[in-house]
């Protein structure tokens, strides 16, 4: 299988280096710095589940000399989601497949706009890793875990293709039930933890353990179980308890990378996650007063960093 990679960093890099290192013909696209370190020592990652060097690692700028692969991967930050959409286009040919494994709830909607419902599988991608140093990806604690599936719920060939590749490559990778109710899930917990980690510029730990940031964090939690309900999203009644108890059993130094991106002065997704919230919730009427404070405290920032700052 021909996979293309949109975006090497955190995601893209892990998961396209074990699929890679499995003998997966994988290009990514890439660019700056990252990408002539990338042409000149190969891609590296350090990891706690093993080590991983690709050399030499197929990687370009220029999408348009790949040629059509098999599966187009996007994994780049939810603002450049419309031009790695235009990236894909050169690459996607009639049986050519296309997932996001971006954070949000936005990018299916865009990629079937772009290509047509038939050629889009929903995916989610839980990792914490980073670019460490052009051509090195850091990826931090253990948690290295993709699910991706048809929109409708339906097991297809290319699914249990995907699937087989992933496993033989040694990456934790399932297909749930209902792959929208699993992009939702990611959202209650990744929203809320990008809230409450940038909004205090603490890590976990002691957020969980103060009653009032705790109440907070929940609080953010069931605004997003509620929009994602009125949307006609299954998530269970318990939703935000289980969210909960997964936050007390993960290192207390744990951090959104929202809140990296916000000390180094970058851009934010804050308005695909607190804002989203706000958005969704105000088309399908429900109040998420949490969300609308943490986006207001936080929007002259998500430019990047405010120059009075």
């Amino acid at each position: 299988m021909h996979i293309a990679i949109i975006g090497a960093g955190g995601v893209g890099g892990y998961f396209g280096a074990r699929l890679a290192q499995e003998g997966e013909k994988v290009t990514f696209i890439a660019r700056g710095a990252h990408l002539a370190a990338m042409r000149e020592h190969g891609l590296r990652v350090r990891s706690a589940n093993g080590d991983m060097s690709v050399h030499p690692v197929q990687a370009t700028d220029d999408a348009t000399t790949v040629g059509v692969v098999d599966l187009v991967m996007i994994a780049v930050k939810l603002w450049s989601t419309h031009d790695a959409i235009e990236t894909a286009r050169s690459m996607m040919g009639p049986q050519s497949t296309v997932i996001s494994f971006q954070n949000g709830i936005e990018a299916e909607d865009a990629l079937i706009a772009a290509f047509g419902s038939d050629r889009v599988l929903g995916g989610v991608a839980n990792i914490a890793a980073v670019i460490e140093t052009p051509g090195l990806i850091r990826h931090n604690g253990t948690m290295a875990m993709l699910q991706f599936g048809e929109l409708d719920g339906k097991r297809s060939p290319r699914v249990e293709k995907l699937l087989e590749i992933c496993k033989r490559a040694g990456i934790d990778a399932k297909v749930p039930d209902d792959i929208n109710k699993a992009i939702w899930e990611k959202y209650v917990f990744l929203a809320s933890l990008s809230a409450m980690t940038a909004l205090t510029r603490l890590p976990l730990g002691p957020l969980r353990e103060d009653a009032d940031t705790r109440a907070l964090f929940r609080q953010l939690a069931e605004e997003v179980v509620a929009v994602g309900r009125a949307k006609g999203i299954p998530l269970a009644g318990d939703t935000a308890d289980a969210m909960m108890k997964r936050l007390d059993g993960l290192p207390p130094d744990m951090v959104a990378s929202m809140l990296g991106d916000l000390k180094r002065g970058n851009r934010l997704e804050l308005p695909w996650l607190s804002g989203g919230v706000v958005d969704a919730g105000r088309k399908v009427g429900v109040p998420t007063p949490a969300h609308q404070f943490v986006y207001t405290a936080l929007k002259l920032h998500a430019p990047g960093r405010h120059p009075m700052a």
